[in-house]
């Protein structure tokens, strides 16, 4: 088996991209960023992502990463790898930032493409090239274009391929037909993962393998589980456990991620639900939406958050408890 198909099967299913949990003085909350590994671990999480678009990384020092990643690592103590965001707009920076990630114990990189640059398809290929090089940490490449104005071009993956750092691909363009192209081009061995909870399903089916997620945050147990469902041939199982975590996936993406993450975690007194500006908090009609669609999949699948402890069990006295 070739090391990229080694990296390949350890990186696949429902994957947590893990908030940043902060303190009310704007400080990192530690303790509760440990817990929230253990409890992942426990729940049946395929790998942790720290420091990515979730995690606020773009607001966090490199001391601040380098913890988190330190944090993650002693968490995971090899159950599962650890995929340290380590993303810039400037390659020197990224570069940095890999080198770091490798050194704090790192198993793969994530590496989104620059922001507000707009760099050509060369000047991404080269900016790529340039990190995997600096680094024997295995890269995934993050598409994400909603955040960054640029995307990659699927020549430009294909290219990237051939550079033996470069393992895979997050894509969060929720193009589902992108697994289906790229893997005639690619081969099984690259890691096809998507990076949007609501076309997840379908981005495996076309041939992904997995998800790096916003929603397992909260329910990685029926994450778990429709993954698990789709492996063992199982579609409608699958199909059903993703409509019911549908109106929580909704609910999570009706302000800017993470606040309605953080906050609906704040539900389960697992972390505050504060953000670093420019982020603030999700407004009150969010805290509605959220507050709803978390409870109301917990009164069907009672056993499925990380800790519902502080969750009423009827929707709305969860609404009426967290709407002012």
């Amino acid at each position: 088996m070739s090391a990229r198909a080694a990296h390949a099967m350890k990186l696949s299913g429902y994957m947590p991209a893990l908030p940043t949990p902060f303190t009310d003085d704007d400080k990192i909350d530690y303790s509760a960023f440990k817990r929230l590994c253990g409890l992942q671990i426990e729940h049946g999480a395929t790998a942790l992502v720290v420091c990515g678009t979730t995690g606020e990384a773009a607001t966090l020092t490199l001391a601040e990463q380098a913890q988190l990643i330190r944090i993650a690592v002693a968490a995971a103590h090899g159950r599962v790898p650890v995929v340290a965001g380590a993303g810039s707009n400037a390659t020197e920076h990224a570069v940095e930032l890999s080198r770091e990630a490798e050194a704090n114990g790192a198993d793969a990189l994530l590496s989104v493409t620059p922001y507000y640059n707009k760099p050509t398809q060369d000047g991404l290929y080269l900016h790529f090239r340039d990190i995997a090089a600096a680094t024997s940490l295995p890269l995934i490449l993050y598409d994400v274009p909603s955040r960054t104005a640029r995307g990659l071009a699927d020549d430009t993956v294909v290219r990237l391929a051939e550079l033996p750092g470069i393992i895979g691909l997050k894509d969060a363009t929720g193009d589902i037909g992108r697994p289906l192209r790229l893997r005639t081009l690619l081969g099984a061995d690259f890691t096809l993962l998507s990076g949007d909870d609501a076309s997840s399903l379908g981005f495996i089916a076309q041939g992904g393998d997995g998800c790096i997620s916003v929603a397992s945050n909260l329910v990685p147990s029926l994450c778990a589980a429709i993954a698990a469902a789709w492996r063992r041939g199982d579609a409608l199982r699958a199909q059903q456990l993703m409509l019911a975590i549908a109106p929580l996936i909704a609910a999570l993406s009706c302000e800017t991620n993470p606040a309605p993450l953080k906050y609906a975690l704040s539900l389960c007194g697992l972390v505050s639900s504060k953000v670093r500006l420019p982020l603030v908090e999700i407004s009150v009609h969010g805290r509605r939406v959220v507050g709803s669609a978390l409870a109301r999949l917990a009164a069907e699948y009672p056993d499925c958050m990380l800790d519902r402890a502080a969750i009423p069990a009827h929707p709305r006295g969860l609404v009426a408890a967290h709407s002012g």
